[in-house]
């Protein structure tokens, strides 16, 4: 099935840029926010310069802003007449070890990458019942699969929370015609990490998006991308020993 109005937050830079970008060169209408929006008044003008056969909506929103989330949504409905898909994206990943000083940032982290998303998808899932139509994709993380160190350990958990919470939507929602997807990207240069020198098995952002459109695009349940190494090496991050875990974060 052809998706073709798409609703993507956190959309003024990293992977939601680059995925509006992939979508724009399919020929899908766009509905981007973020808070940035001076960045989003620039990629417009950029997509619609590169592919002016569609359309794109752009509106400032914080996702911390609980209420505006359902105002945005909405709004870009009665823009769009229907939104085909929501790809729950906007997040962040500031924190630190537990006990360190740092709650303020984890506490951020985890209002921002959980409660927030929660607000996305009640969102969403309120314009799909309304349309008996829909696809809801939330972007988790390989992190979701174990408890990870430092910086990663909110982080990580708060992606588990999305694996689950978008797993019980699904369960809800099963045989009716909305549909729901969750990604666990792998290592992917963005934003969001651009200061962590070494991980392993890390890819550029093209890539990245280019793995991520791909698995969107087959409305799987569950992807974890790019495939190698991640949809294999998911399974032994369950059962391996601590110490090996700890190498990867």
């Amino acid at each position: 099935m052809k998706r073709q109005n798409i609703l993507i937050t956190g959309a003024s830079s990293g992977l939601g840029k680059g995925m509006a970008i992939k979508f724009a060169e399919m020929g899908r209408d766009l509905a981007l926010c973020a808070r940035r929006v001076e960045r989003l008044e620039e990629l417009k003008a950029e997509l619609e310069k590169n592919y002016p056969t569609i359309n794109v909506y752009i509106r400032p929103l914080d996702v911390d802003d609980h209420d505006q989330v359902f105002e945005v949504f909405k709004a870009f409905k009665e823009d769009m007449g229907t939104i085909d898909r929501v790809i729950v994206n906007a997040g962040m990943g500031k924190g630190a070890s537990i006990g360190t000083g740092y709650f303020k940032a984890n506490k951020q982290t985890a209002i921002t990458n959980f409660v927030s998303a929660l607000a996305q998808c009640e969102a969403a899932m309120e314009i799909f019942r309304e349309q008996n139509a829909g696809h809801l994709v939330t972007i988790s993380s390989i992190s979701a699969v174990r408890g990870f160190r430092r910086a990663m350990t909110v982080y990580a958990a708060t992606k588990a929370a999305i694996t689950s919470l978008s797993e019980g939507i699904r369960v809800d929602v099963q045989n009716t015609p909305i549909k729901v997807t969750t990604v666990h990207p792998g290592f992917i240069r963005s934003e969001i990490n651009e200061k962590v020198k070494t991980v392993p098995f890390i890819v550029d952002t093209d890539t990245g998006c280019r793995a991520l459109v791909k698995s969107i695009e087959k409305e799987p349940d569950n992807s974890y991308v790019p495939s190698w190494p991640w949809a294999l090496l998911r399974y032994p991050m369950k059962i391996m020993p601590l110490n090996m875990l700890s190498k990867m974060s």
